[in-house]
């Protein structure tokens, strides 16, 4: 149980990571154009969905319309697709450059579309894999999901490795999966920095102080990603993007984004989904309450201008 918590944890912040590189690093990955088609080409995986009745038109973010992307991670075992133990929504939009973000807890209790039924909403991964997962946070959130980015956790320490390691300013001395991560200014490699963002229990703050160390974890990577001193590191992070990442998006796309929508990361706000732990035939579920649902969806829905 811990350490699928870990493993959760992990995926989130690895997650927001991989937005934000997709979406922040525009003149990196003009610098290296052949890199970057070499790997779209490697991470995108078009997929078979209907077009959402959400949307009337299909966006267009070379048009700069806001767009929503639906984060999947996955620990992923031989002979088994798994479930989708973190899934995040990020909603983006490039006229009030913002995105917002929500973390859906995996027990969350909606109907499984193309089943029929209610269920944990994870489980929709692993009865239909993306598309079915799309299609159950579409419904339970009520905006169209526009895009995927399926993540391998073991990827982010790959990418922050592959930066050539983090530096963050650190106000609570405390040790953590065999690290000890003193008070004052510290660098961190990939393993360190995931202990360094999975600490709770240690911490008076809780979860709040958690969620300040992954935010400083996740801004460090983008100042590396961005850096010049970070371009000698470029074959590096890609390798860590192409073995770690799956998408929907094209190449074309990702240049767009990275054009017009790379402002946006200086405004990251975290939404938080409400609600109560219930049995039901001796089965764990979070159950929303439908105000909370209502607010969740109200608040994204007006991001995306819908």
């Amino acid at each position: 149980m811990v350490r699928k918590k870990k493993k959760r944890i992990g995926l989130r912040i690895f997650g927001i990571t991989m937005l934000l590189l997709l979406i922040g690093g525009g003149a990196y990955a003009y610098s290296f154009y052949q890199s970057v088609t070499q790997t779209t080409e490697k991470i995108h995986q078009p997929i078979e969905r209907e077009k959402s009745e959400k949307r009337v038109e299909e966006v267009e973010v070379v048009e700069k319309e806001p767009f929503s992307m639906l984060m999947l991670g996955v620990d992923e075992r031989e002979g088994d697709r798994g479930r989708s133990d973190t899934m995040i929504v990020a909603t983006v939009n490039p006229n009030n450059n913002s995105v917002k973000m929500v973390s859906i807890p995996r027990d969350t209790r909606t109907e499984i579309i193309g089943k029929g039924y209610k269920d944990k909403i994870n489980h929709a991964y692993a009865f239909g894999g993306v598309e079915m997962s799309m299609d159950t946070v579409e419904d339970f959130l009520d905006i169209p999901i526009d895009y995927y980015l399926q993540i391998n956790m073991e990827g982010y320490k790959d990418v922050v490795d592959a930066v050539g390691g983090v530096t963050v300013a650190n106000d609570l001395e405390f040790s953590y999966g065999g690290s000890h991560f003193p008070e004052g200014e510290i660098t961190l490699d990939g393993e360190k920095a995931l202990n360094y963002s999975r600490m709770r229990y240690e911490d008076p703050r809780g979860d709040f102080g958690r969620q300040l160390r992954q935010r400083q974890v996740i801004k460090a990577v983008m100042k590396e990603g961005a850096s010049i001193s970070s371009l000698t590191n470029y074959a590096d992070i890609f390798t860590a993007l192409d073995k770690n990442i799956k998408t929907n998006l094209t190449f074309d796309e990702i240049l767009e984004i990275q054009k017009h929508y790379k402002d946006v990361v200086n405004d990251i706000e975290q939404l938080k989904v409400e609600g109560s732990g219930t049995q039901i035939n001796s089965i764990y579920y979070l159950q929303v309450p439908t105000e909370e649902q209502n607010r969740i969806q109200s608040e994204l829905q007006t991001h995306l201008e819908i």
